[in-house]
């Protein structure tokens, strides 16, 4: 007999407006199963017209490939904008995903919003 178990979505987000910035802070785990509701958090303050993003990842536990794919989605798609997605990184481990997968390279990483916030594109 096989049980099925629902996986639970460990994902907090919250926005907030920093000038023409919008800060998305985000807690909790970035996996296949809560990517989902961050890509749908993206796209709409993208169709809003906040098409300069802050995402917050002080307080991710856990970033897999599906919530990369987000991330990246939510850059191309900021730019079709002629706007920036800029990241708020300062964990070594999740930092060692973006260096492994050449996305360093690709984000702009700061070590706090205020310094994402004040950075110029």
């Amino acid at each position: 007999m096989s049980k099925v178990l629902e996986e639970s979505v460990d994902l907090s987000l919250s926005t907030r407006t920093v000038g023409d910035r919008t800060v998305v802070e985000v807690g909790g785990e970035i996996d296949v199963y809560t990517a989902p509701k961050l890509r749908e958090q993206l796209v709409e303050l993208v169709n809003e017209g906040n098409h300069h993003l802050v995402v917050d990842m002080e307080r991710v536990d856990f970033l897999d490939s599906t919530g990369l794919g987000v991330l990246v989605g939510g850059l191309k798609r900021v730019r079709a904008q002629e706007g920036s997605l800029r990241l708020v990184c300062n964990q070594e481990r999740i930092l060692k995903i973006f260096r492994i997968t050449g996305l360093t390279k690709v984000f702009p990483i700061h070590e706090s919003v205020e310094e994402a916030i004040a950075a110029t594109d």
